[in-house]
């Protein structure tokens, strides 16, 4: 098996960036490419992962299910890149249990100190000591390197309008949030952040909830960087 240049020389301890990043996903979630591919990557999604529609909705509500699930993952991805710098959309596409999880994640980079080399320790000294209302930001390891977990809570969700076509007003949407603010090795100025969002089951203190925050933190605790 051959390896390639990149990887030859991070493996010899040679200073190369990484090329990119890997993730193991939980069964029923996909990747959507953000930057290319995008629109080939739903069409995979819709008809290699839903052939078959959960069970509870009728043979004749099959099609309108698909245009919905379509629809909502087109929004999602309009939103990613409305926020920039977004790479990849993450989005549970087969229902567990019975039900469809309401949660996300997108692997994105940010401009952090890329007009000036800002050291990485300082970085994450900052992020980490930042004040979050109702929430915490603690410094981790990701892939064996420093980085930043940042869990909070949000009283507004760019995927939910404000108010319905009718112009009636509804209550913001609350979300479970986590942030994780990684440095690129190798590769001063460049960092990624995963943001992952969730209403849980509507509580977002419930045990539900939690369990969804605890499986990404799983599927983070997977990260390595990728030198292919």
């Amino acid at each position: 098996m051959s390896t390639s240049d990149s990887e030859e020389q991070h493996l010899l301890g040679e200073e190369a960036p990484p090329r990119g990043y890997e993730l193991i996903l939980p069964p029923g979630w996909v990747r959507i490419p953000l930057r290319e591919g995008t629109k080939e990557a739903l069409e995979r999604v819709l008809f290699s992962h839903m052939e078959k529609v959960p069970e509870g909705i009728p043979r004749d509500d099959a099609m309108r299910f698909r245009l919905d699930m379509r629809r909502r993952m087109e929004k999602l991805v309009r939103t990613a890149r409305r926020k920039g710098g977004g790479l990849d959309l993450y989005l549970p596409v087969l229902p567990r249990g019975g039900i469809f999880l309401m949660a996300s994640f997108i692997v994105a980079e940010m401009p952090i100190g890329q007009d000036r080399q800002v050291p990485v320790q300082a970085v994450i000294a900052q992020l980490a000591n930042e004040e979050l209302p109702g929430g915490a930001s603690t410094k981790i390891d990701v892939a064996g390197a420093p980085a930043v977990r940042r869990a909070y809570r949000s009283a507004f969700d760019e995927e939910q309008p404000s108010s319905t076509p009718e112009g009636i007003q509804q209550s913001p949407l609350l979300t479970r949030r986590v942030d994780y603010v990684i440095p690129v090795p190798d590769d001063p100025g460049r960092w990624i952040s995963i943001n992952f969002s969730t209403p849980g089951d509507g509580d977002i203190d419930s045990e539900f909830t939690g369990v969804l925050v605890e499986l990404f933190d799983a599927v983070v605790s997977t990260f390595k960087w990728s030198y292919r």
